[in-house]
């Protein structure tokens, strides 16, 4: 239920096209529906505006199943994260109609709503090839959640002028994520160089005294540069949900 489908219903039950009992039906599953192993959360997209996000690791196919076709069912779309290819496949055998973006590691039914014409785009910056199953994740995140995105990948700072030959693109966005790993230092050029929100994404990638994304998420909240903010190792989809916040017109 989003905020559409609540006024669309609300005007019915007004112009006496839809009675009180079949409006009760449809509203029954506010603000949750339990399936015993999972409350889905239906409000959310009226409170968010994007519905609740099914978070695949640690979930068998047959609940990430279950959870998506009753978001389906109630008119929402549906948005798995960190779904591994072999699981996708199970869950494609049970609902055929599911999209599979593998880089990203990302499963959808439904479609999201059409981005905005008067919303900027979120602009997603990679440090290196490495990086990009985070920022993908981010990426497709991003615009399932009804926004225009762009990319640019492998501008790291190990060869700046890689980054440097694109500023124009990076001003011109509404919203930065830069997802880096190693040292963390893309974030902190970024930041310096763009009057918009910075949103850093550290990734696992590195040796060991990277300690798994440890040195880069420190190096990013350390970060001299104003304005950028940093969500956890490898947490593409935080990223996006928060970008999306900022890429919103002000009510």
């Amino acid at each position: 239920m989003d905020r559409a489908r609540l006024h669309e219903l609300l005007m019915q039950v007004r112009d006496g096209t839809v009675d009180i009992e079949r409006a009760l039906e449809t509203l029954k599953t506010l603000p949750f529906e339990d399936l015993g192993f999972a409350r889905i959360d239906h409000h959310r997209a009226l409170r968010k505006g994007f519905p609740e996000v099914i978070f695949g690791q640690g979930k068998t196919a047959r609940q990430i199943s279950e959870i998506a076709q009753r978001i389906v069912a109630n008119g929402q779309h549906a948005l798995i994260t960190r779904l591994d290819e072999q699981k996708a496949h199970e869950v494609r055998a049970a609902i055929p109609a599911l999209r599979y973006y593998v880089d990203a590691r990302i499963g959808a039914l439904g479609e999201p709503p059409a981005p905005s014409a008067d919303q900027g785009a979120i602009l997603i910056v990679a440090a290196g090839t490495a990086d990009l199953p985070v920022a993908e994740e981010a990426a497709i995140s991003a615009e399932l959640m009804a926004n225009r995105v762009d990319r640019l990948y492998d501008v790291g700072v190990a060869g700046l002028h890689r980054l440097l030959g694109s500023v124009e693109k990076l001003r011109a966005a509404a919203v930065v994520i830069v997802v880096a790993g190693m040292e963390g230092a893309l974030p902190s050029v970024i930041g310096g160089l763009v009057d918009r929100p910075v949103i850093a994404v550290p990734t696992s990638i590195g040796y060991g005294a990277s300690f798994n994304g440890l040195a880069a998420l420190l190096a990013m909240l350390n970060s001299c540069a104003a304005g950028v903010t940093v969500v956890n190792i490898d947490n593409g989809f935080g990223a996006a949900a928060a970008a999306t916040l900022m890429n919103r017109r002000p009510l």
